[in-house]
């Protein structure tokens, strides 16, 4: 009997069904009422509840600071009843001004820093409204918003607060409920009203419109925005990534340059930046950093980062922009609150509700108003009626046995209502002077015009709009402020050439093909006629046969002997000391096996539509071929390369030149002979062509040896090179112009002892020539310890060749180490940024 009643108490429900309705409800509630703000004022409830029991126990901007632990009791007791640390930590963040645009609670004592330390307890720390906090409960009082239970029925609190502050676009918010999350960014006030102002007069302005008022998040720690794509985006859909960078400028000192660091992205933590800073430069993981330290203090906020002397400081910022927070991001995500049900909402969305907002606390406070002025009026009527007849009235109040007894003998004998005459029965004696009298009848004068006028707000939807208007204004010159966050238009990406100085480099390719580059400071000068220094350690049958100099930021395009061109910035050069072997050059561009790197072209400006259009490309192959191209043609290489010449069967490039369409060229060949010609005797063709005759070569296994272009026919000289080690210098005026095609004049006196031509190169008192051998011996001297002599001589030894049967293999001009030191000093250089070929 007993077992059959249990089993009758025994409700059986499906679990998966249970599961289901009690998760939704739960998410539902963590949704509705709990992390996400309400659209209208940008509150969720826990801050709406801190907000409206401050001001319940008085706790306004002009009265003394209360302990938090009584306001976080009278919000815990009286409407919120979830943990106090939920309160209290509500309570803080609306007092940091580094998470606040503007701050609703004027907080005393210890609550927290930017370095991500926590407020003291409760118990501690005092507060009270802040002036602003204040504006979001104007007219609070006069019915503007609906009031709800609290959860346990005994009080009302308000459902949303009236605010006058676009709170929501204004202070940002983020929360993450149960399958959605909101990120949103603060803003500046004044540019928000402004954006309201804008949608009040056109409500379809577009986004493009509102941004020209609402141009970006305005944070409350400053620095950039950097770009404004994502801004967009976020405005037009509710999603975007927001890229955000530290303010940091370089100060130079005597000994080393220091960066400074003023203001760090939203939401950074400080301390923790400068530690991530000081572990990457301990983990040499950013090469340069010999100090870092926090020097902020009551003047704002200081990060100093002290720059090894050697390093680059924009190098060094740039590395700490790309791998720590001093660049981050803020992610979009603007979910609120429409009518109790979640919604991702657009700029213009959050503008309208907020107005619409606006519009209804504005209805309900006139309406409010109105209601008070007539319930005024109606009793002045009666006041006023009551003073002009005093006597009788007087004697019927005197006659009447009770006080119910009196208003009916008024209502019967004035025709008033209950309201009226009970206004009268409680009148006081000194209302009857005469001069209250005056003041009877000039408040019944007054509120008779409020009332057209609180009425005309009502009937006219113009006038109520100004109204919305004057109020947001009027909030906007009280609390507007200057943007604290400025706003970068440029792209938003890294430039590859941000993380590397534009310094001097060698690059060097070996005869086997294999790259690197090489600081130009790790050659030393050495004397003419010296047995030079171990260049590069290459296999046995290996050399290094090529050597150009260029600086970091150079496009180099790579010439192969078979007439294709390739593209590679220097910078993607695998870096290599003197000494070392190099990277195999098919590994960084796609080049045939049988093909192979012999020419490199250096462009400073290929971003520069007029350089390239006025620029052209030169060739000369092996049997004496040139080409010449627009530079423009060759601006845009594909990864497989393009086709640069089209080379004949059992020919080859041999030089390549960048030239300026007025440029003289001067060919030579190994039999020791220079042809010198004006490039204007070379037409202009197109890529794929194959070229003009440029020199007539002799009888047998003569080739082309290299090409010069000649800029300054006054200081540069002309330096031949031969395979023995010796070589001169001829002035340019000593070869004289002849037409492209002919055999040329004498260049070298070739005998036995100097060996057959291997270079030709055009030079000033101010290069220096790097040669290297074929057994990878490597000397680098003055070229103006070469004198300059005639044309039908043998030179003089430039290098020893100390091994038998070795020859010069490359022969390469640079800088001086003398201009090298001045340019480190800071002396202009005057070649600097010009766009010559390479030697």
């Amino acid at each position: 009997m007993d077992q059959t009643l249990d089993q009758d108490r025994i409700i059986k429900i499906n679990i998966e069904e249970e599961m289901k309705s009690s998760y939704i409800d739960y998410s539902m509630s963590v949704i509705v009422a709990r992390a996400l703000p309400d659209v209208r004022d940008g509150f969720k409830p826990v801050h709406r509840r801190i907000l409206y029991g401050m001001m319940g126990i008085g706790n306004s901007s002009d009265k003394p600071y209360k302990k938090c632990a009584r306001v976080v009791g009278e919000v815990l007791g009286k409407y919120h009843p979830h943990g106090d640390s939920s309160v209290y930590g509500a309570l803080v963040r609306m007092a940091q001004e580094w998470n606040m645009r503007y701050t609703l609670v004027d907080g005393q004592g210890n609550f927290g820093s930017v370095d991500g330390d926590s407020a003291a307890a409760m118990r501690y720390t005092e507060c009270r409204l802040s002036k602003m906090g204040e504006h979001v409960m104007d007219d609070l009082e006069k019915d503007t918003v609906d009031m709800a239970n609290n959860f346990d029925d005994s009080l009302q609190e308000p459902t949303v607060m009236p605010t006058k502050i676009p709170n929501l676009l204004v202070n940002g918010g983020n929360g993450i409920a149960v399958g959605m999350a909101t990120n949103i960014p603060t803003h500046n006030l004044g540019e928000v009203i402004d954006g309201c102002c804008a949608y009040i007069d056109n409500p379809d302005i577009d986004t493009d419109g509102l941004m020209q008022y609402i141009k970006a998040p305005d944070f409350p720690t400053g620095a950039y925005i950097y770009g404004i794509q994502g801004v967009k985006d976020a405005y037009e859909t509710g999603r975007g990534r927001i890229v955000m960078r530290a303010k940091a400028e370089i100060e130079s000192g005597d000994t080393h340059d220091k960066i400074v660091i003023t203001e760090i992205p939203y939401g950074v933590n400080k301390a923790d930046l400068v530690k991530y800073i000081a572990d990457l430069a301990v983990e040499k993981k950013v090469e340069g950093i010999s100090y870092v330290n926090d020097e902020s203090g009551r003047q704002g906020m200081r990060i100093v980062v002290d720059v090894k002397r050697e390093a680059n400081a924009n190098v060094v910022l740039n590395k700490l922009f790309k791998m720590t927070a001093l660049q981050s991001s803020f992610s979009v995500n603007c979910i609120a609150l429409v009518k109790g049900r979640p919604r991702l909402l657009s700029l213009k969305d959050c503008v309208r509700y907020f107005i619409d907002h606006r519009h209804d606390v504005t209805i309900r406070r006139t309406r409010f108003d109105l209601k008070k002025a007539q319930d005024r009026a109606h009793i002045l009527q009666a006041l006023i009626v009551a003073c002009d007849n005093i006597d009788e009235v007087v004697h019927l109040i005197r006659a009447s046995k009770t006080p119910q007894e009196a208003v009916e003998k008024l209502k019967e004998r004035f025709d008033f209502d209950d309201v009226q005459a009970k206004a009268i029965v409680d009148m006081r004696l000194a209302q009857l002077t005469g001069l209250n009298m005056d003041k009877l009848h000039k408040e019944y004068e007054d509120l008779q015009a409020l009332i057209a006028y609180l009425q005309s707000i009502l009937d006219d939807p113009e006038l109520c709009k100004k109204v919305m208007k004057e109020e947001l204004l009027e909030v906007k010159e009280k609390y507007g402020d200057e943007r604290r966050t400025e706003i970068k238009y440029s792209s938003d990406e890294f430039n590859a050439e941000d993380f590397y100085p534009d310094d001097p480099v060698v690059i060097t390719i070996s005869h086997m093909g294999y790259i690197k580059r090489t600081a130009l400071t790790e050659f030393r000068e050495q004397s003419r006629g010296g047995v030079g220094s171990k260049g590069a350690q290459t296999r046995d049958s290996d050399f290094t046969e090529y050597i150009y100099p260029a600086t970091m930021h150079n496009t180099l395009l790579f010439f192969t002997q078979k007439g294709r061109c390739y593209w590679l910035k220097c910078y993607e050069i695998p870096e290599g000391t003197k000494n070392a072997k190099g990277r195999a050059i098919q590994n960084l561009l796609n080049i045939e096996s049988d093909d192979a790197i012999n020419a490199v072209l250096r462009i400073k400006k290929f971003d520069d539509e007029e350089f390239v259009k006025n620029h052209y490309v030169v060739f000369a192959t092996k049997n004496g071929i040139i080409k010449k191209t627009c530079l423009d043609a060759y601006s845009r290489p594909r990864a497989n390369g393009v086709i640069a010449i089209n080379i004949a069967d059992g020919d080859q490039v041999v030089g390549v030149r960048l030239t300026n369409g007025n440029n003289e060229l001067i060919i030579a060949n190994r039999n020791g002979r220079a042809i010198r010609f004006n490039e204007n005797d070379v037409r202009v063709m197109g890529r794929v062509s194959t070229g003009v005759r440029g020199m007539r070569l002799d009888e047998g296994d003569d080739e082309v040896v290299g090409m010069v272009c000649v800029n300054d026919p006054q200081t540069e000289t002309i330096m031949v090179v031969s395979e023995k080690g010796y070589g001169k210098r001829t002035g340019i005026e000593d070869y004289r112009k002849t037409a492209r095609g002919a055999k040329g004049v004498k260049t070298l006196s070739i005998t036995e002892k100097t060996g057959r031509l291997v270079a030709i190169k055009v030079v000033t008192d101010e290069n220096d020539l790097m040669i290297i051998n074929k057994s990878g011996i490597l000397i680098r001297l003055k070229v103006a310890d070469v004198r300059v002599m005639g044309r039908a001589t043998q030179g003089v030894r430039l290098i020893n060749l100390t091994k038998k049967n070795d020859t010069i293999a490359s022969v390469c001009k640079v800088m001086s180490a003398t201009d090298e030191d001045e340019a480190e000093q800071g002396e202009p250089d005057e070649n600097a940024g010009q766009e010559q070929p390479l030697e």
